[in-house]
């Protein structure tokens, strides 16, 4: 009788544990994969609303939560969107009324992120300035974007490009303004052109000098006291939009450093400009025609 009471009594004691425990939890389900219990009151993994996708011949370049393609264009240089009217019909905005550092993927970085509202009104996410776009192709019959994994819309006009987390190279369309005031054409002559040139990733202008030559910078000195008036670019990555042949890249060392070249030119920043996206002052200092910008169809350095 002691025995089976002892028994009895273990039986109810664990009984009462399992109960307890099963009330604690709310249930007897809510464990993980490994068996472990959950706490409902721990957060849920955020979604993931903007990552990378890899391509063999794109590389990398940033899609939305489902997947789909995101765009930059090459008219935003100045980080404000320029893709208006007709236009919105075939590259819809992208928005997203938030974005935290975990609903990013691998490789992104919450700082290299923004938002803004256009003067319509319209929110727009941007990526190391540049504002973000789907391709809606017309011949779809709709505004919806392209299904994920197409990246149709890259190469559009010249000027459309997938979004990519490590350009070096970027092409832009913008009116060429020297430090002048004066607004110059593609020959550096005055006048309302828009020209199609390089920036670097982040819609830095860059420029060539035409006392350089193939593969040789004349500019800048050996102790670079003079480099502050123009920066050599300086890196040996080659990242460039797909219309580009980058074959035409290279690198040259300029007294210990790295500086990008096209097409043989080395290229520079201008110091006037001060790192700030689409300004070209540079393409009249000290005069117009002796610093250019450098364009796809450039001849090739002497």
């Amino acid at each position: 009788m002691k025995r089976f009471f002892n028994g009895h009594s273990l039986f109810i004691l664990c009984s009462m544990i399992v109960l307890a425990s099963c009330s604690k939890n709310g249930g007897y389900g809510n464990t993980t994969s490994n068996g472990n219990n959950n706490n409902n009151n721990s957060t849920p993994p955020a979604a993931v609303l903007i990552s990378l996708k890899a391509s063999p011949t794109l590389g990398n370049y940033l899609v939305d939560k489902d997947g789909r393609t995101l765009y930059i264009f090459g008219k935003d240089a100045d980080g404000q969107n320029h893709c208006t009217g007709d236009c919105l019909a075939a590259f819809p905005l992208f928005n997203l009324e938030s974005i935290k550092a975990e609903n990013l993927g691998a490789g992104l970085n919450l700082a290299d992120f923004g938002h803004f509202t256009n003067s319509a009104g319209r929110g727009q996410v941007t990526y190391k300035g540049w504002p973000l776009y789907y391709y809606a192709p017309l011949s779809n019959g709709s505004n919806d974007p392209e299904p994920a994994g197409q990246t149709s819309g890259d190469g559009v006009g010249g000027i459309w490009f997938v979004a990519k987390p490590d350009y070096t190279i970027m092409i832009v369309d913008d009116q060429l303004l020297g430090h002048d005031g004066k607004d110059y054409k593609s020959d550096y002559s005055q006048g309302t052109e828009v020209t199609r040139y390089f920036t670097d990733g982040k819609g830095v202008t860059l420029y060539t000098f035409t006392a350089d030559r193939a593969n040789k910078n004349n500019w800048t000195k050996s102790d670079f006291s003079n480099n502050a008036i123009w920066p050599i670019y300086e890196t040996d990555q080659v990242v460039v939009p797909s219309t580009l042949d980058k074959s035409k890249f290279g690198s040259i060392d300029v007294f210990g450093r790295k500086q990008l070249t096209y097409n043989g030119w080395p290229l520079y920043y201008f110091g006037q400009d001060g790192g700030v996206r689409g300004f070209n002052k540079g393409i009249s200092f000290p005069s117009p025609g002796i610093w250019h910008v450098p364009i796809k169809d450039i001849n090739a350095a002497p």
